[in-house]
């Protein structure tokens, strides 16, 4: 004989400890990203647009391969190559295609895409604050550590995160 539901009031919040971390992160990153992606709609920008524009930016004047930004970025992207064109059409970046591999592309920031990075470095700065500002030092190097524990397992051996 089936055992009735009980009502939804006595039922667990979460069915483990790991749900409730799991979703706890969920919603922390939801609500971290609406101020994010507020900010970066002021500069007709996404996330991942502005993520290719910082790691070009660390390797400037050199150029990094297509592939390579693609293994870079925090979160997986499965259109780099869209996200490029885009970038591209803003004349943020440049693609070169090299004698010696013309299967290879290559990328690199212009001086418009430098200069985005400037205009934005300020508000970001901002926008970081809003969002944790309230964590003391000790709080967000522990944060820092204990997601750092908890994603180690899943990361691949190239991982620049581990």
């Amino acid at each position: 004989m089936n055992e009735p539901t009980p009502p939804a009031s006595t039922l667990p919040r979460f069915d483990s400890p790991q749900q409730e971390a799991f979703l706890n992160l969920w919603r922390t990153y939801d609500r971290l990203r609406a101020l994010e992606d507020a900010l970066f709609s002021r500069f007709e920008l996404s996330p991942q647009q502005y993520n290719v524009l910082r790691l070009l930016h660390g390797a400037h004047p050199k150029l990094i391969p297509t592939l390579a930004i693609a293994e870079r970025l925090i979160s997986r992207s499965p259109d780099i190559t869209r996200i490029i064109d885009k970038l591209e059409q803003r004349e943020w970046i440049h693609r070169e295609r090299p004698e010696y591999d013309r299967r290879t592309v290559l990328i690199g920031i212009t001086e418009e895409g430098l200069a985005l990075l400037t205009s934005i470095h300020e508000p970001l700065h901002d926008c970081h604050m809003r969002q944790l500002g309230h964590l003391s030092s000790v709080e967000l190097s522990r944060l820092v550590e204990l997601l750092s524990l908890a994603r180690t397992p899943h990361e691949t051996d190239a991982s620049n995160w581990k």
